[in-house]
């Protein structure tokens, strides 16, 4: 493990593999360089770049400082790119898709292609609204210690898993590590917003110049399917691209040629 220090200060443990163009792999809610796709994924792409995955401020091995702002997490990606070389491929995926579009359109002399996986948008009557109160019930529960119970509010009203489903994970060994990162969803909660294709998502999608790539899983649901492709109409000139038989938690071996072919091209 290695440490960079962002902008505000705070320390940003990452890892760095390979040789060649540097890449920075961006983890949606919860995930860290210990859990998630990114340890699968990064050794995939070490043959052909210099891979950067990092534990996202609060989590893990990262410090973290307050008041969170999105800002601060697009300065701590730029700390990695400084770290890297001054610019590089940038690769998010669910909550973390969207913190690559704000490095993207925030960093456009650093970012030099993004792709992205499944932004979580709702945008239609598809699946069951995020509530209104969403993220201020995260931070209720935040301050009354409920931990656990954030998460579940996460699980059953970000994600859409019943409850019936849910209740089972509290006992499992992982549930320990989630609650340890629980502070981390109203992060992730702020760079999503209402979770619409708001007029300033609109605006940075829009002001994104790198080439961009907007990927989604052909089996996940129609909610992601309308948000992927709204997305990459939002950004100019950016591909779409439909992994066939992968969901919300797309393989490794599946997307990392895709990564490859878009970032190597």
């Amino acid at each position: 493990m290695k440490t960079v220090t962002s902008r505000d200060g705070t320390s940003i443990a990452y890892d760095k593999t390979g040789k060649g163009p540097a890449v920075i792999l961006v983890d949606g809610a919860l995930c860290s360089r210990a859990f998630g796709p990114m340890p699968a994924l990064a050794p995939l792409l070490v043959p052909y770049f210099t891979v950067i995955t990092y534990d996202r401020r609060g989590r893990n091995e990262s410090g973290d400082t307050a008041p969170y702002a999105i800002e601060r997490e697009v300065e701590d990606i730029e700390a990695l790119i400084a770290e890297a070389g001054g610019s590089a491929y940038v690769y998010g995926i669910s909550s973390g898709a969207m913190l690559a579009i704000h490095a993207a359109a925030r960093l456009p002399a650093r970012v030099k292609k993004l792709a992205i996986y499944e932004p979580p948008l709702v945008l239609d009557n598809s699946r069951p609204p995020i509530p209104k109160d969403y993220l201020e019930q995260f931070k209720v529960m935040l301050a009354s210690g409920q931990r656990g119970d954030m998460v579940e509010h996460f699980m059953t009203k970000g994600v859409g898993m019943p409850i019936e489903a849910v209740a089972p994970m509290r006992n499992m060994p992982m549930w320990p590590a989630l609650e340890s990162v629980a502070h981390t969803l109203i992060y992730d909660t702020t760079i999503m917003g209402d979770y619409s294709l708001s007029t300033e998502l609109k605006r940075l999608a829009a002001s994104i110049r790198v080439p961009t790539l907007v990927m989604g899983g052909g089996a996940s649901p129609e909610s992601l399917h309308h948000a992927v492709r709204a997305v990459a109409s939002a950004i100019p000139g950016a591909q779409l691209r439909v992994l066939e038989g992968q969901t919300h938690e797309v393989a490794p071996e599946a997307i990392a040629p895709v990564l490859v072919e878009f970032f190597a091209a």
